[in-house]
């Protein structure tokens, strides 16, 4: 990095780098539409270009030059090293333990990692019904580390899940828009705050008494060239 940024930052594009910021050259990613592209997108376009994006649709080695809108994205087949089918993906190259890191989102999570996107209510008549696991639950059971990037509110960090879609137990670190919780000891802790947010501020979006670790830290603001990198990802690479 190259010091802070000299322009704004959206709590969006503070998510996206830090979770880019984990990920290293070489690794191997399972990555979804939305802020776990645009994260591992922006990986790639800056300290990690050797990282391999692999999307669900059965492409391997995406170099899109732009987010794609959909997994299904012409230019993820046209860009990439290798496109294989949808059971492929998941038998040999995700349950067969090639991939590194897996991004997931979910409607809940609890102190453990654990995920819904399934219901909100009891599962037999739901306040809501969501769109379900897809590959959610082989992704947190197969990938080395997984990565879980999530808007913080209480209703989303809750004490209990309405209903658990994907096991947590290889959830490494939750991303969120006020700042970075980790795995310690079974259970998600707070490790890290983002600038001009205040512990107390997470712990009231949090629905269980948040543990926060000792060595608390705050987050580095993203700086210029990780904001033009990820911005130029919006804008069809012209930065």
């Amino acid at each position: 990095m190259n010091g802070v940024a000299t322009q704004p930052y959206t709590a969006d594009e503070m998510m996206a780098v830090e979770a880019a910021r984990r990920l290293r050259d070489g690794m191997v990613c399972f990555v979804g539409i939305g802020l776990p592209s645009t994260a591992a997108n922006l990986a790639r376009r800056t300290h990690a270009p050797g990282c391999v994006l692999v999307y669900e649709s059965g492409t391997i080695g995406a170099k899109p030059a732009r987010l794609p809108l959909s997994i299904g994205d012409g230019e993820l087949a046209e860009t990439a090293d290798s496109v294989v089918s949808v059971p492929e993906m998941f038998s040999y190259w995700l349950q067969g333990g090639r991939i590194d890191v897996g991004f997931l989102g979910a409607a809940q999570i609890d102190r453990h990692g654990n995920l819904n996107s399934t219901v909100i209510g009891p599962y037999e008549a739901p306040r809501v019904r969501l769109p379900g696991g897809g590959g959610a639950p082989e992704i947190a059971t197969s990938v080395r580390d997984v990565i879980v990037m999530l808007r913080h509110s209480a209703r989303a960090f809750v004490e209990r899940l309405d209903f658990t879609t994907s096991r947590g137990d290889r959830v490494r670190v939750v991303v969120t828009d006020l700042g970075v919780l980790e795995q310690r000891d079974g259970e998600l802790a707070l490790v890290a705050v983002h600038p001009g947010v205040a512990t107390d501020d997470v712990r009231a979006a949090t629905g269980w008494e948040l543990r926060v670790a000792r060595d608390l830290r705050v987050t580095d603001a993203p700086d210029d060239d990780e904001l033009a990198a990820l911005r130029s990802l919006e804008t069809k690479g012209v930065a």
